[in-house]
């Protein structure tokens, strides 16, 4: 069985990065999602909200699975026999980062990077941008699925500043 993780913090999770989630699940037999635990960050979904959603708008694929992690991705592929990660680019920016991250994980571990092309129509979409202009009142309709949206704006729309 072909297996590929795509690891994120994924809060919440964007069109962009069903978009990439789609497209491997067509190249690989199982797909993990797999949200990672950062303790240091101040999220906006806990990591229980951010799994059940990835999960709802990802049941269609049929061999997508959910999970969540803590630490290292490589740690993580080597504990569930994953050998490549997938990831998306939108930009040249993100790529020096993710080549930087794809060899520092490729000489820990041997796990290869799957690098995708974003959909042009979402290489802008970032989850903290979603976040702040909802927070303003602006509409991100398309932008990402109808219940992270509704959640976003129960959320954000009565937040104390």
């Amino acid at each position: 069985m072909r297996r590929v993780v795509c690891p994120g913090s994924f809060d919440p999770v964007t069109n962009g990065h069903l978009d990439i989630i789609s497209r491997a699940s067509r190249l690989y037999d199982e797909v993990v999602v797999a949200v990672l635990i950062n303790k240091n960050k101040k999220s906006l979904f806990t990591v229980d909200e951010r799994v059940e959603m990835i999960a709802e708008v990802t049941k269609e694929y049929g061999n997508v699975r959910v999970d969540k992690f803590y630490g290292l991705t490589v740690d993580y592929c080597r504990e569930q026999n994953i050998p490549v990660i997938v990831r998306g680019l939108r930009a040249v920016s993100d790529y020096e980062y993710e080549l930087q991250m794809a060899q520092m994980n490729h000489r820990i571990a041997g796990v290869e990077t799957l690098f995708m092309a974003t959909n042009p129509e979402y290489a802008f979409l970032s989850s903290s941008l979603m976040k702040e202009v909802v927070r303003f009142g602006g509409d991100i309709s398309g932008l990402v699925p109808d219940i992270v949206h509704q959640r976003l704006v129960e959320r954000l729309q009565n937040a104390p500043d």
